[in-house]
């Protein structure tokens, strides 16, 4: 296990690199200049002196070359300094986690839902002897994946907010703002745990095992939820990192629908003031939340099936019995 869990740690490490490398390339690619759309924030092409831009570089350090510039970063960045934002003057790692409390109870709630969403589809789907009520929630998990998100936020501020005025349209205020946010973000998230966790489950329905708590005259009821549930789970649990890479993408758009200040705000302002050390920083943060995720998934499998050890250890011994005979 220390082992597994040292080697893990040596791929989120080249995934941190991979994610920090790629997005300094991708910025110093674009063809504007940061300090020039910081001086002019206003956007209106007000001419600037050329001495006070070359100091903004400098203190940046812009006017050094690239290869300096990413040493300089990559080795800062170790050490968790992401520098200062360009457009702010705030440090990176204080914007960061100034927007993060917004986005946590964002994403959490969202997750709830997308929990609640998909497992509820999935399971009365494959347990319903109706047909036309199973084809119906089969259909939802596709349409949910398929329907754009921002069409989803706006659809659902025009009808619960401007008609029913029941849930706040914009801001972060009170648990009420954060409802129909959390809606936007979980229908595609809970559309795919839905499309998953609905394939294992028929899969895992046609099992031997199942069929013999049938013969031992198990109740329908008890089998799903005893016997089925806990190993259908098994993939929707692995696709935990993409349900975390759907919420952290997803985020950027529904806090500019709903106007709620949080990391994917952050993001999206950003991106296009191209402030690249916030943008650096906030691509390392969701990667590090990334890796973390996926090599706690890991680490879980065997409190949902402890049989997945007990392969990997069976594999591992037999791997040791034939090198000698190979050899």
């Amino acid at each position: 296990m220390t082992r597994y869990v040292l080697t893990r740690l040596g791929q989120a490490a080249l995934v941190l690199w991979a994610a920090f490398t790629i997005s300094f390339v991708i910025l110093f690619l674009l063809p504007s200049d940061p300090v020039s759309m910081a001086a002019d924030a206003s956007g209106q092409g007000i001419a600037v002196d050329q001495v006070a831009l070359d100091q903004l570089r400098a203190r940046y350090g812009l006017d050094q070359s690239v290869w300096v510039q990413y040493w300089t970063s990559l080795t800062h960045s170790l050490r968790g300094d992401f520098g200062t934002s360009i457009a702010t003057g705030q440090p990176v790692t204080d914007a960061i986690f100034a927007a993060l409390p917004s986005t946590m109870t964002l994403a959490l709630t969202g997750l709830l839902f997308s929990l609640i969403f998909g497992v509820s589809i999935s399971f009365f789907a494959t347990y319903t002897r109706k047909r036309w009520l199973a084809n119906l929630l089969f259909s939802l998990p596709p349409l949910g994946v398929a329907v754009p998100t921002f069409w989803v936020g706006l659809i659902l501020l025009q009808f619960f907010s401007f008609r029913l005025h029941i849930f706040p349209a914009f801001g972060d205020k009170g648990f009420s703002s954060v409802i129909l946010p959390a809606i936007t973000l979980a229908i595609p998230t809970g559309a795919v745990i839905a499309q998953v966790l609905t394939t294992s489950l028929q899969a895992t329905l046609r099992s031997p095992h199942v069929e013999t708590a049938y013969a031992k005259g198990a109740s329908r009821w008890r089998i799903q939820t005893r016997h089925a549930m806990r190993l259908a789970s098994i993939p929707a649990f692995t696709i935990a990192g993409v349900l975390v890479g759907n919420l952290l993408a997803g985020s950027v758009v529904v806090e500019t629908v709903f106007s709620r200040a949080g990391v994917g705000r952050l993001t999206q302002t950003s991106v296009m003031a191209q402030d690249i050390p916030v943008v650096q920083g906030v691509v390392v943060f969701a990667s590090l939340v990334f890796v973390l995720v996926n090599l706690a998934v890991d680490l879980f499998y065997p409190l949902i099936d402890p049989r997945i050890v007990q392969t990997k250890k069976s594999q591992s011994e037999s791997s040791n019995e034939l090198e000698p005979a190979h050899v």
